[in-house]
């Protein structure tokens, strides 16, 4: 398991409106300030259920209920934190972790390569939540009965067996979601097309959310009161819009996935680095290349010649000039794979701002030229 990164860390500003209270493995743990509205709410609500288990304990029984909060998201924070050293695990830089009114999320940078790490990255969180639930009922057998901590023991159990089950729900944004995107990502080899199913998912997942006060009465014997029907709207309206972003992205995804580099390589003519640019042009016209790289004597390519640069010079300068002297030296972010395509080639080239970068086929020979400018071209026509 990789560990943090032990170079000192430019730290990321704090989001308005939260907290930092630490960090684990290197990410930022971050408090909403609608934690504190949960907080109250969790006290006001446990606060008789406290009197009764020990009477007599006046204001303090909010205080033990605000406590009870703290415990029950620190379960929350050690299911999110799974996800985070997962993901840093299979390589991902993970930016925080945010505790807030519905539970937490984990901000992970990129996105999953394979279905296998979509599926551990996912699926550790309510494993981890599960497992904490299972432990705490076994707590429950030797710690005293009809106690204050009994009673938080009884809490931390359900609450963590509870976000483990619900989450395992195959719907997207829950964890289930994943899970689901991460199985049909593998049975039809396209991450989108699992996006979109578990999107569907969630969306499922929230109108049942919405329907569930109306059968509340026949599932568990109590009528819903209007804190019960505005937690299910609440919720249903944080997996409805998650859900659709989620699906709006991958069909975005999916059109973008048909522009390949392949398809935009422009034909690209090899000349020596020390070959006057009049020369260079002129060759590359009589071979209808729409691209030149320069190479070595040993024919190795070192740099791609910028197109805008060979316009603005002169031509009665261009016999004099190298061609070398209008070519752009080829680092390692000027290399690109022929067949990437994609969200991966648009990210390739925000990682290393070009005009042009040089093609290399299976072999690592040189296939052609890619054009920032025709990239554009079709990422604005997939759109």
């Amino acid at each position: 398991m990789s560990g943090a990164d032990p170079s000192p860390r430019r730290r990321t500003p704090v989001p308005p409106g939260t907290f930092r209270i630490g960090s684990i493995a290197g990410s930022d743990v971050l408090v909403s300030s609608s934690w504190f509205l949960v907080a109250a709410l969790i006290a006001f609500v446990m606060a008789p259920v406290v009197d009764e288990r020990q009477p007599g304990l006046g204001g303090w029984k909010y205080v033990v209920g605000v406590l009870f909060a703290v415990v029950l998201y620190l379960a929350v924070l050690l299911h999110e934190a799974s996800h985070a050293l997962v993901a840093r695990r299979y390589g991902f830089q993970v930016q925080s972790i945010t505790l807030h009114f519905l539970g937490g999320v984990t901000a992970i940078r990129g996105e999953a390569r394979t279905p296998r790490q979509e599926f551990w990255i996912a699926v550790v969180g309510p494993l981890t939540s599960l497992g904490v639930g299972a432990a705490a009922v076994a707590v429950l057998f030797v710690i005293p009965d009809r106690s204050l901590l009994s009673l938080t023991v009884e809490g931390l159990a359900g609450a963590n067996l509870l976000i483990g089950v619900l989450n395992l729900v195959p719907g997207l944004p829950l964890d289930g979601g994943r899970v689901l995107k991460a199985a049909v990502w593998g049975i039809t080899g396209r991450s989108t097309s699992g996006t979109i199913a578990a999107g569907w998912g969630g969306r499922v997942a929230a109108v049942g959310v919405v329907a569930f006060p109306f059968v509340q009465p026949a599932v568990l014997g109590t009528e819903p009161n209007l804190l019960d029907v505005a937690l299910c709207a609440l919720i249903a309206a944080f997996l409805w819009g998650g859900a659709s972003s989620a699906i709006a992205t991958a069909r975005i995804q999916g059109r973008l996935e048909e522009v390949r580099a392949r398809d935009l390589a422009r034909r690209t003519l090899a000349v020596p680095d020390d070959l006057p640019l009049a020369e260079a042009v002129r060759r590359a016209h009589e071979a209808g290349a729409g691209s030149i790289v320069t190479v070595t004597s040993d024919g190795r390519p070192v740099g791609v010649v910028n197109e805008a640069a060979v316009r603005a010079t002169p031509a009665d300068r261009q016999p004099w000039v190298a061609v070398s002297a209008v070519a752009r030296t080829l680092d390692p972010g000027l290399r690109l794979p022929v067949s990437i395509t994609g969200a991966e080639l648009v990210d390739a080239i925000r990682a290393t701002p070009a005009s042009e970068y040089l093609l290399l086929d299976e072999s690592g020979g040189v296939f052609g030229v890619l054009a920032t400018s025709d990239v554009e071209k079709a990422v604005r026509a997939a759109r």
